[in-house]
C-alpha cells in the first residue's frame, strides 16, 4: 500500500515535470518569436533612419501594402512596437528564469525519491 502511494506520487512528479518542460519549451518559442520581431523592427528603423523625409515609404497590413502619412508616423509606430516588444521579452524571460528555477528543482526532488524509493526495494 505504501509502495503504490509512493509510486502514485512518483507517477505525479514526473507528469508535472514533463508538463513543466513543454511550458518552458513554449516560453522559450515565444521569447525567440519575441526577440526575433524586435530585430526586425530594429532593422526597419535603421532604414528609416536612412532615408528622407520625402521618400514616400509603405507599410504592409496583410498582402497589402499602403502608402503611408511619412516617415515621423511609421517610426513613431515602430519604436512604440518596439518597447512593447521588449517589454514583452524581458517578462517572458524572467518567467523562463523562474521555471527554469522550478523544473531543476522538481527534477532534483525526483532524483531524490527515485533514488531512495530504489534503495527499499
Amino acid at each position: 500500500m505504501v509502495e503504490e502511494e509512493m509510486s502514485k506520487q512518483l507517477q505525479d512528479q514526473i507528469n508535472r515535470l514533463q508538463q513543466m518542460r513543454m511550458q518552458l519549451q513554449m516560453i522559450i518559442q515565444q521569447r525567440q518569436q519575441a526577440e526575433l520581431r524586435l530585430k526586425e523592427i530594429e532593422e526597419a528603423l535603421e532604414e528609416l533612419d536612412k532615408t528622407d523625409a520625402k521618400t514616400p515609404i509603405y507599410k504592409s497590413i496583410g498582402a497589402v501594402l499602403i502608402k503611408t502619412k511619412g516617415k515621423s508616423e511609421v517610426t513613431k509606430e515602430l519604436k512604440s512596437n518596439k518597447e512593447s516588444l521588449e517589454l514583452r521579452k524581458d517578462t517572458l524571460e524572467k518567467q523562463e528564469g523562474r521555471t527554469k528555477e522550478k523544473l531543476n528543482e522538481l527534477q532534483s526532488k525526483l532524483q531524490n525519491a527515485l533514488s531512495a524509493s530504489g534503495s527499499l526495494s
